[in-house]
């Protein structure tokens, strides 16, 4: 299901979006005639597609989106051509011309989900990574993983429920095969998931379904610190 969200403040042109959208098929769409209702939506749902009017009663289309996600592949619908240009300059993937015929719509679709579907195999690849473990290779879904730890030659991942991988690797090969946004190391001998993080002092770090905390190196503390206020940020976490 192709997740998208229409911010227009004339009625009439979300229902024509609707309507194309309800012929396209597998859209999942959300309307909005207030542009901050519109853009809190898309900040918190991360939509794959928005379609955007540009002149609206009390916001500019093209500054709301500057606002957007950087993954969001934004489709302008507006009666005023002279915005083209603007438009692009925010990386639309298109711009459509009110009055809005169905080929064009569905032109415009078509070139937004090739960009969806090349960032979604991008992230699906991102989501696993590959370790040898002994004379064989081992696939793992970093969202299986809660922490990693180093043991001489070898590291240990553990995973929740899951058994645990012993894989000879370095950590700091294991650090770059793992996504910076959702893991960081906080020990010479640790990294840790961010999703995986229940509570933490300066000195410490409790994860989910561990009782056993996990140490925080002094020369780690103002980084982890950092980089974990920016994943709850980046997240909407409370």
């Amino acid at each position: 299901m192709i997740k998208c969200v229409a911010i227009d403040d004339e009625p009439i042109a979300l229902s024509i979006i609707q309507e194309y959208c309800r012929r396209f098929g597998n859209i999942d769409l959300q309307c909005f005639t207030s542009p901050i209702e519109g853009i809190a939506c898309v900040k918190d749902t991360r939509p794959d597609i928005v379609f955007l009017d540009i002149e609206m009663n009390s916001h500019n289309g093209v500054e709301l989106a500057k606002e957007m996600p950087a993954e969001t592949c934004i489709i302008f619908i507006t009666a005023y051509s002279q915005y083209a240009l603007d438009g692009f300059n925010v990386d639309a993937v298109d711009f459509l011309h009110k009055p809005v015929f169905y080929p064009r719509f569905e032109h415009a679709m078509q070139k937004a989900l090739v960009l969806v579907n090349a960032r979604n195999k991008a992230a699906k690849r991102h989501n696993t990574i590959t370790l040898k473990v002994e004379y064989k290779t081992v696939v793992v879904d970093v969202d299986d993983i809660s922490y990693v730890e180093a043991m001489d030659n070898y590291v240990k991942v553990f995973r929740p429920g899951l058994p645990t991988v012993i894989s000879q690797i370095t950590m700091k090969e294991m650090e770059a095969q793992l996504p910076d946004d959702r893991f960081v190391r906080v020990h010479r001998s640790f990294i840790v998931s961010f999703n995986a993080i229940e509570k933490f002092s300066n000195r410490q770090i409790f994860l989910k379904k561990y009782e056993k905390p996990i140490p925080v190196g002094r020369t780690y503390t103002e980084a982890f610190n950092n980089l974990y206020i920016t994943y709850i940020q980046n997240n909407n976490i409370k």
